[in-house]
């Protein structure tokens, strides 16, 4: 494993870290999972509230009473749920609980998506307020943050100095759209942490669109991501949602050769990646709060098609779903969709999702 300190706190942490949002059911399994983990040097395991049905904090704490020692723990409350500094407040005690430990290491403000949502996190009495009570009695060590926010929202935000460290989405598909927090952060020594490395699971899944990255015939597609995360300058730890046993194991391979990136696939990296990348689903699934109950991410999940390759490619995915796959007990589509924008409101990648969602229900789906 390799290790990089996390800006200016002094603390050594992995390069690839352990995301807490794709466990499956089995809780006994995801257990297995981190603990695998530690033992292969990751000691970076990121969580929040409500991930995996809300299940997350509770699946690391298992881990954590067989782990017991040399890791450090990242969660979030989010102005969305826990709007004032008591609330937030509340919400550290529980994520303590829930972790069975006795200081979080970083914790988050969640999910800021820009800079009047910032605002009202630095508000008097709100959760910035609540989180930084904590820190003084010794509940945290370092105050964060995540954002969905574009670049130069992301340096405003940094050059407030009022946080240690920044959680972002980037990966080989948006790098040229996130890369001025980046740089913001380098300038002021800030931990830069990357979600998303693999897009949601969209650049393993479109395996033949995203060949062109890999540098080794060894190698596989996701594998090739994650190295191009981990050798960005400025980057302190990539994390990676891990599902299965052979997904950690395949991840941490990666590391059996130089993370690097060659000039010459830099440039041909440069001259594949698009402007309409930027808006292709990572099928988070914040949207799915939908009051017509539709499975809007498989939606966008299919639509993706079309921005990689066509719209012929968009309806096989659809046709699959629909028969096969995620959508086929579904009574709702998205003809169902009233247009309320609720889902757009919620989406970290600021999509046109009722503009997607009517395309797709011109084609009968």
């Amino acid at each position: 494993m390799i290790y990089r300190q996390y800006g200016q706190t002094g603390k050594n942490v992995s390069v690839i870290g352990l995301g807490g949002m794709r466990f499956g059911e089995d809780e006994d399994y995801a257990v297995e999972i981190i603990k695998k983990a530690h033992e292969l040097g990751i000691n970076y395991f990121d969580t929040a509230p409500y991930y995996c049905g809300d299940r997350s904090e509770y699946i690391y704490g298992k881990a954590f009473e067989q782990i017991k020692d040399n890791f450090y723990t990242a969660t979030k409350s989010g102005i969305f749920n826990e709007p004032t500094a008591d609330d937030v407040r509340r919400r550290i005690d529980k994520s303590l609980k829930r972790l069975g430990i006795d200081k979080i290491d970083f914790y988050h403000m969640w999910c800021i998506m820009d800079l009047a949502q910032y605002d009202n996190v630095m508000a008097p009495n709100g959760p910035y307020e609540g989180a930084l009570k904590a820190k003084n009695e010794g509940l945290i060590d370092h105050l964060v943050f995540s954002t969905h926010c574009k670049g130069e929202d992301i340096r405003k935000i940094i050059e407030d100095k009022v946080f240690e460290g920044v959680l972002l989405g980037y990966n080989v598909i948006n790098h040229p759209f996130r890369q001025e927090g980046i740089n913001a952060a380098i300038e002021q020594d800030m931990a830069v942490v990357t979600m998303n490395p693999l897009g949601g699971g969209l650049i393993p899944n479109s395996h033949e669109y995203f060949d062109f990255l890999k540098e080794r015939d060894d190698e596989t597609v996701s594998q090739a991501a994650l190295r191009f995360n981990i050798a960005q300058p400025g980057v302190t730890v990539t994390l990676a949602g891990i599902s299965t046993l052979e997904e950690l194991y395949e991840n941490v391979k990666t590391l059996d050769y130089p993370v690097t990136v060659s000039d010459e696939k830099k440039i041909e990296i440069q001259s594949k990646i698009t402007k309409k990348m930027d808006t292709l689903c990572t099928t988070c699934g914040y949207c799915l709060k939908c009051p017509k109950k539709i499975k809007i991410n498989r939606y966008l999940e299919a639509y993706n098609m079309t921005l990689l390759k066509d719209a012929d490619e968009m309806k096989k995915h659809l046709t699959f779903l629909k028969t096969e796959g995620a959508l086929k007990s579904e009574s709702v589509g998205a003809k169902d969709c009233i247009s309320c924008g609720k889902c757009e409101i919620l989406c970290t990648q600021k999509i046109p999702i009722v503009k997607r969602l009517q395309e797709i229900s011109e084609m009968n789906f």
